[in-house]
């Protein structure tokens, strides 16, 4: 019982600016790194479970389905999900440079947003050490974060931190996050009159290694709630298990090698490919087979 009280004791050698500097630098250094990575993706919601295979697909992800409830699909839906796998990899294979860097900004943009959610909670919140302790395998400095009355948040979503408070276990050896824990305590209007997130909201993301050096989400759990207009409350939940790192193979040759272009001509990679009379992006049309033979370009700029 002492040695407990001991280890939740505040511990007043710890300086917490470098803790929290170093686990901004180890948070950024994992972001770079998450996109190299394939994963499986386990979604709740109302009581029942889909699982997914999260695979990157020439520079975004794509989630194909393998299992619902726990139970692994049957063999008819299985071939029903390798076949939407297969058409997406031939439509992104005929993109054209134009369609890739949007397609690639889209998710780099969403990226970009959850970042900057964390990242801001280092400057939204002072901190302030509880204590020492053991969550799981790790031994982790709690530190507990409260608003900073001057903060001025840069965009519209990451004003919800100007209401939270919330707990940080960070790893001693690391200063990875292991575990974030944040609650909004009093209501933020986020779109003018328009939206209100109110007290009841509240989020929890946990980390963990998936190689040396490399901390990933293994889950992430979040309860909304919003009041539309002042009018009525929107309530939304999200709870996301993560597990089955493996580095993602990055190779478009291979990626492409034998695919079939989306109007049923095979696509010839690595040089690019087009039909004369399809139109710019063959993704938009009907799928009937297209009996244009297809002409090879070095590199179709389109």
């Amino acid at each position: 019982m002492l040695a407990l009280s001991i280890a939740l004791a505040p511990t007043a050698q710890v300086d917490v600016q470098t803790i929290i500097e170093r686990s901004v630098q180890a948070n950024n250094k994992d972001w770079q790194a998450a996109p190299a990575y394939s994963f499986s993706e386990r979604d709740l919601q109302n009581g029942h479970t889909r699982t997914s295979e999260v695979t990157m697909i020439l520079g975004s992800p794509y989630q194909r389905l393998v299992a619902v409830n726990g139970k692994p699909l049957t063999p008819a839906e299985q071939t029903e999900e390798q076949q939407k796998l297969e058409r997406i990899k031939a439509q992104r294979c005929s993109e054209s440079k134009r369609e890739t860097s949007e397609r690639v900004a889209k998710y780099e943009k969403e990226r970009s947003h959850d970042h900057l959610l964390m990242d801001e909670m280092t400057k939204a919140f002072y901190f302030k050490p509880v204590g020492e302790q053991k969550s799981g395998p790790f031994n982790v400095y709690v530190l507990k974060a409260t608003p900073k009355p001057d903060y001025q948040p840069p965009t519209k979503e990451t004003k919800v931190l100007t209401g939270m408070q919330g707990e940080i276990w960070i790893d001693k050896q690391t200063f990875q996050w292991v575990k974030v824990e944040a609650e909004v305590i009093h209501p933020v209007s986020i779109v003018g009159f328009l939206a209100r997130v109110e007290p009841g909201t509240r989020f929890e993301l946990e980390k963990a290694p998936v190689e040396p050096g490399t901390w990933l989400p293994k889950h992430f759990a979040m309860k909304s709630r919003a009041r539309i207009f002042m009018l009525y409350t929107s309530k939304n939940e999200e709870d996301e298990t993560y597990f089955d790192y493996h580095k993602a193979v990055r190779n478009e040759a291979a990626a492409c090698s034998g695919q079939v272009h989306p109007m049923g001509n095979e696509l010839l990679h690595p040089t690019r490919t087009k039909c004369d009379e399809c139109p710019r992006s063959v993704a938009s049309r009907t799928r009937e087979k297209c009996k244009i033979p297809l002409k090879q370009t070095p590199d179709d700029p389109r």
